[in-house]
């Protein structure tokens, strides 16, 4: 009965692969309701799992739907995926996924929705008009075989469980759990069909895992796990101790993303998180011989514009608009209003608070407080500053950032916020890599 899984669960006992599977196949088959998804999601937070627990979990996530199988196919090259634990301004997959398949890779990416304070990269995509996350295995397969990436959601079939699991965590504080997170995170990329995985685990003030300590346990469960089932995996612990990108919301990242792709505006963290990223996938899927050689290829290719017209091509074949890099002031939506936000003294960037960025984003509208809440894309912040920055207190300086609200109310209380995320200081903090280890 799925309650005795809950009370062994609460009561600190070791669960058997068997309860877990059972309890996992009623709940994605609809036995097992939201409510005791819930509890046992709490049980889990507060007890924890063994390593023979999380992988049965992890399993049983990837059996409560379809498995791709990519052979029929007769792609060229391996079936590469990136995931990142989730952060403030984090719009890699955005560029990385086309970066990747501009290189030879084939990337089946199956993201979420955002989680708590961290934006989702669905949120952001369905910002695009038209643009589908819902698509059937067979129309996913054949846009990655035609396009060579492919940013979606799970569907009914691919990982049903963690789809509910995922929303249920979200509103009920039980994200940050190492357990829940690698089921959530490897139930999805086993049931994708991978040849090779790296992960994007954050650490600091926008992370899940604000210690290092912290995100060393998750990316070490993460590769132990996905290693035990046969999945070739890297992970890489990177910085979160302010917002990735000067972007965070969802039509904004997208802009930013664009941005990037087209070289208008490459921001220099962000590209270092990109390049990494996309260096250690290539390595991991033989298409280049190590990740130094890896990089330089994905460099290269976003350099090149190729990683932009497979973007292109992505956005076109999901049903959003052929023209958005050239005109993605047409298509993309805008808030109503948009006022920088000055420091209240000036100096430099000293400290960041980004958890409290993202929860403003939240409050905008950006992000979720309940399961069936709406989702406005038009909100959030631009020309956020970075740790080190100058910025000052008049018209013509360097503000903390842009908001971009639906009145004047939402923009004053989000523009207090902002201001209470960051501590000015006479001097510039030094700087250092956002890549600080890779495992």
């Amino acid at each position: 009965m799925p309650q005795e899984v809950i009370r062994r669960k609460r009561d600190g006992l070791v669960l058997g692969a068997a309860e877990i599977e059972e309890f996992i196949r009623d709940f994605a088959g609809g036995i097992v309701t939201g409510e005791q998804a819930a509890a046992f999601a709490m049980a889990v937070f507060f007890r924890g799992m063994n390593g023979d627990e999380c992988a049965a979990l992890t399993r049983a996530m990837t059996r409560s739907g379809s498995v791709l199988d990519w052979r029929p196919c007769g792609l060229s090259g391996p079936v590469l995926d990136k995931h990142s634990t989730g952060g403030v301004g984090d719009n890699v997959s955005l560029m990385l996924a086309p970066a990747l398949a501009a290189c030879g890779a084939f990337v089946p990416m199956i993201s979420g929705r955002g989680l708590g304070h961290s934006g989702g990269t669905l949120d952001k995509l369905e910002s695009i008009p038209g643009y589908r996350t819902r698509l059937d295995l067979g129309e996913l397969q054949h846009v990655v075989a035609e396009v060579g990436c492919a940013i979606v959601g799970a569907t009914a079939d691919l990982a049903p469980a963690d789809g509910r699991l995922y929303a249920i965590r979200d509103v009920t504080a039980t994200v940050e759990s190492i357990p829940l997170i690698t089921a959530s995170i490897l139930g999805k990329k086993g049931a994708a069909g991978l040849d090779g995985l790296v992960m994007d685990v954050k650490t600091g003030s926008g992370a899940f895992m604000s210690s290092i300590d912290e995100a060393r346990a998750l990316a070490k469960s993460l590769v132990e796990v996905a290693g035990g089932a046969g999945l070739r995996t890297a992970a890489l612990i990177t910085d979160m101790d302010q917002a990735l990108a000067s972007a965070a919301g969802n039509a904004v990242e997208v802009r930013h993303a664009l941005a990037y792709l087209t070289q208008a505006k490459r921001e220099t963290r962000v590209h270092a998180v990109v390049v990494a990223l996309g260096g250690a996938l290539l390595s991991l899927g033989g298409l280049a011989a190590n990740e130094a050689e890896g990089e330089s290829l994905i460099a290269g290719a976003l350099t090149s514009g190729a990683a932009a017209e497979r973007f292109a091509a992505m956005v076109a074949s999901l049903g959003g608009p052929r023209d958005l890099l050239e005109r993605p002031d047409l298509h993309l939506p805008r808030a109503p209003v948009v006022r920088d936000v000055l420091a209240p003294t000036p100096g430099f960037v000293g400290k960041v608070d980004a958890r409290r960025i993202g929860l403003a984003v939240v409050a905008l509208g950006g992000g979720r407080t309940r399961l069936d809440g709406a989702i406005d894309p038009r909100v959030g912040f631009t020309q956020l500053a970075a740790l080190g920055d100058e910025v000052g207190t008049g018209h013509g300086t360097a503000p903390l950032g842009t908001v971009h609200a639906r009145s004047e109310t939402e923009a004053e209380a989000a523009a207090a916020t902002l201001r209470s995320a960051y501590r000015i200081e006479d001097m510039a903090p030094p700087t250092r890599s956002p890549v600080l280890e890779r495992l």
